[in-house]
């Protein structure tokens, strides 16, 4: 039985509620922002524990030189394949995130859609950050898109998740998560329940290890991997007077931009 990574077209139709284009544009937003004075626009990314590759896809589109890196063989297949029939260049890596070494170094590097959940152990981020750290450009930033804490901390903690999209005429029911996937308080780990139902009769049953990192374990991740500081940490995508705080009410996301320090 395969499960919702080994099918990348249903999880890129299940994931068709975020607004790639808006969301790139905050990157590149994020980029002027936090980028040292002259050192220009980003021209280099690559999109870590990337799936579909929909960000480096997007970024491609706009004329960065893009790099997608994922371990599952299918996914990486589906990307190159995508950017082919888009007629973007797109170089495809599979690889892990913790162990990758491209010999050279990047402006931006990005990891979407809390892939960093796959990161089970504290090591493992850590390693993790130390190859992020060593592809950076000197003035490179690194944005890594985590899940808000207060989805599992928070005073309603959001156990179970479920949403309907439409994407080419296609529409799908996707449950991630059920309210008896309870996180293991000593091991931070959950094993989340996924259901994607679509509309012409397919239905995609999974389990999906989830392991849920608090923001004092970043930044304690940052501190013993060395080589990266915290630029700015956000609850969005929003840049500039769109900033969206981590503590703001509304903030759903944990996002945290680094910069080598």
């Amino acid at each position: 039985m395969t499960g919702i990574y080994d099918d990348p077209w249903a999880y890129e139709l299940a994931c068709s509620f975020r607004d790639v284009p808006a969301e790139a544009g905050v990157l590149l937003g994020w980029c002027a922002e936090h980028r040292p004075e002259g050192a220009g626009p980003a021209r280099t990314v690559l999109e870590l524990a990337a799936g579909p590759a929909e960000h480096a896809r997007e970024l491609a589109r706009r004329g960065l030189a893009a790099t997608a890196l994922d371990l599952n063989p299918a996914m990486c297949a589906y990307a190159a394949a995508e950017a082919a029939r888009a007629g973007v260049a797109l170089e495809v890596v599979q690889d892990d995130m913790t162990l990758f070494d491209l010999g050279r170094r990047f402006d931006l590097v990005v990891t979407m859609l809390d892939s960093t959940s796959h990161l089970m152990t504290l090591d493992a981020f850590v390693a993790h950050l130390r190859r992020v750290a060593a592809h950076l450009s000197p003035g490179g930033l690194y944005v890594v898109e985590m899940s808000h804490p207060r989805d599992r901390l928070g005073d309603d903690p959001s156990v179970s998740t479920g949403w309907t999209v439409e994407r080419g005429g296609v529409r799908a029911t996707v449950r991630w998560g059920e309210p008896a996937d309870r996180l293991d308080p000593v091991t931070q780990i959950a094993d989340d329940h996924v259901t994607v139902a679509i509309d012409d009769g397919r239905v995609i049953h999974d389990v999906v290890p989830y392991r849920f990192w608090t923001a004092t374990e970043l930044d304690a991740a940052i501190r013993l991997a060395g080589g990266l500081a915290v630029a700015g940490r956000y609850g969005d995508f929003g840049a500039g007077a769109d900033a969206v705080p981590l503590t703001d009410p509304d903030a759903w996301r944990m996002i945290t931009v680094l910069r080598p320090g």
